[in-house]
């Protein structure tokens, strides 16, 4: 293969696909490609199977869907008859008895040629070996005259494709993504990036799919490095993009012409940012008018509130106070101070009625016992039923406001507060939850429709946290410290550290033995809970699936070191 050209005109089409919405993510393709050809592009990139969205799960061991893709895939080729740009774009591809993960080369009205996926990622969230099978080793693409690798996403994790590539003569990668958001990922990105440029030589453009997916948030931030591992563009996170980049061919190669760097928010802004994108997400793809979540005064929902008006704007965002005899008159204060600020609709329902109809029914069964745990529970049960018929009367989806510290150790009541549909929150330890809400009164994201300036009263920052359902209740009745806690907790769940590590940094042995208990047997509860957005490395859903019936606890047992 041959280079038969002196530049390249590359459209980075860093977009919001729909996963199942083929139609719609075909007119989305076929809008980006318009825009390109104003450009002046020579072919366009689109993100890992963006033709379905990304991930379809098991949607793809559907012929009728796979075809309905492929079906798509032909119309924007004949598209291709114009004189525009050629597309790279990916899709669900059968061929020989097989299904791949591929990406095809549309150009002259018609499919050109195809590449198939090689590694599968099979980790986290991810299982592809599940649905895929692996392609053969990579060869390039005469895109427009010059020889393209185009890897798919896991492709470049491991020396292996782009080696393949390089040996069979291509000048460029070409990279579709598919790659989630969690903290600290652009840094590990990069240095994958640069490894396999320097074991290259090649310049590479890293194209990755921006917006919600479920429990998944998909931030773009897509780049490309030149042959010396130079960043020399860098798109926009969180939001969608097309940017053309130039390449062009001299005697030492192939390099990228530079374009400004755009600044991204990072730490906790960009976790912020994340939970945003993916409750708006979650809402506007499934259709849902609004949300509608039970204000209580308290940090959890004052910040879930905050990122709702974010995501979808005050007018949409429905908050209800649910007071009874054990709510604080500062409780009442705050919450109605939390709503004015946002500019959110703001109910009282008072529920003693609901919960004394509840004990009254009850009583000849409960009939000589203490009260406790149960009758707090009324509580909270008989507020997630008032919320779920606001829900159900309105069609506003009813968010659920519980933080990761919180469902770890079963701090929370089903068929209660748990109710709701998701949970932007569920991925944050409560330290993270303080940290962000002091944050969010001192900025506010790119592209937030909520209010500028404070939006959470400090005083819901600065008091100790309780569930209020008994007289002077907090937290710490039962748990540890929360700097405890969560230290704890992310050695267990988002390390795998064993007991004996977590002692030796400098943890009481009988703290750490109670939260893993409380972690292992609230697993039942964690399987019934509304998806939220993965921020950390480690989730409570796809990235951690632990048996409910688990007899096992960490009897302080040596370690190996390799183990540890």
């Amino acid at each position: 293969m041959t280079d038969l050209r002196s530049s390249l005109r590359i459209a980075l089409a860093q977009l919001d696909p729909v996963v199942g919405d083929v139609a719609g993510n075909l007119a989305r393709a076929r809008a980006a490609r318009a825009q390109a050809r104003a450009a002046g592009a020579d072919v366009v990139l689109f993100p890992e199977l963006f033709l379905t969205g990304y991930s379809p799960e098991d949607l793809v061991l559907k012929p009728a869907f796979t075809a309905a893709a492929r079906d798509a895939c032909d119309d924007l080729a004949r598209d291709t008859a114009d004189g525009g740009p050629a597309v790279l774009v990916g899709l669900p591809w059968r061929e020989n008895g097989g299904l791949y993960n591929a990406v095809a080369l549309l150009d002259e009205g018609r499919i050109v040629d195809r590449r198939l996926k090689v590694d599968l990622p099979n980790y986290g969230v991810f299982d592809e070996k599940r649905v895929f099978d692996s392609g053969p080793a990579p060869q390039p693409l005469a895109v427009r005259g010059v020889p393209v690798g185009v890897p798919i996403c896991e492709d470049i994790w491991k020396p292996g494709p782009v080696a393949a590539l390089r040996e069979a003569g291509a000048a460029l990668l070409l990279v579709p993504n598919g790659s989630p958001y969690r903290a600290e990922v652009e840094a590990e990105r990069l240095d994958i990036v640069r490894a396999r440029i320097a074991e290259s030589g090649l310049p590479l453009v890293y194209l990755n799919q921006v917006g919600g997916q479920d429990e998944i948030v998909f931030d773009g931030a897509s780049f490309v490095l030149d042959g010396d591992g130079t960043l020399v563009v860098r798109l926009p996170a969180f939001r969608e993009a097309l940017t053309v980049v130039e390449a062009r061919r001299s005697p030492a190669g192939w390099t990228v012409v530079p374009q400004p760097l755009t600044e991204n928010p990072r730490g906790d802004e960009a976790d912020y940012t994340a939970c945003v994108l993916g409750l708006r997400d979650y809402v506007t793809k499934n259709r849902f008018p609004g949300v509608v979540l039970g204000l209580s005064g308290g940090i959890d929902s004052a910040l879930a509130a905050a990122m709702a008006a974010d995501a979808l704007g005050p007018a949409r965002v429905h908050a209800v106070m649910l007071p009874y005899r054990f709510t604080a008159s500062e409780s009442l204060e705050d919450a109605a101070a939390c709503a004015s600020l946002l500019g959110i609709r703001y109910d009282v329902l008072p529920i003693a009625e609901a919960v004394e109809g509840l004990e009254a029914t009850l009583a000849p069964l409960f009939a000589g016992t203490e009260r406790g745990v149960t009758e707090e529970n009324l509580q909270s049960r008989a507020r997630g039923t008032i919320l779920m018929a606001l829900s159900n009367k309105f069609g506003s989806m009813l968010l659920t406001t519980g933080n990761k510290s919180e469902m770890a150790v079963g701090y929370a009541t089903l068929y209660g507060d748990m109710n709701g549909g998701f949970n932007p929150l569920k991925d944050l330890y409560k330290t993270q939850v303080f940290r962000m809400a002091a944050l969010r009164n001192g900025w506010r994201p790119e592209g937030a429709l909520g209010p500028e300036g404070p939006v959470i009263p400090e005083r819901i920052i600065t008091k100790m946290p309780t569930a209020e359902l008994r007289e002077n209740q907090t937290d710490q009745d039962s748990l540890p410290p929360y700097e405890v806690l969560d230290d704890i907790l992310r050695a267990l769940v988002d390390d795998d550290r064993s007991v004996e590590a977590i002692v030796a940094a400098g943890h009481d042995i009988e703290i750490v033995r109670k939260v893993e208990r409380l972690l292992y047997i609230a697993e039942y509860k964690r399987r019934q809970s509304a998806p939220g957005v993965k921020v950390t490395r480690r989730n409570f859903g796809r990235d951690r699936r632990y048996p409910i019936t688990n007899g096992f606890r960490d009897q302080l047992l040596p370690v190996p070191p390799n183990d540890r």
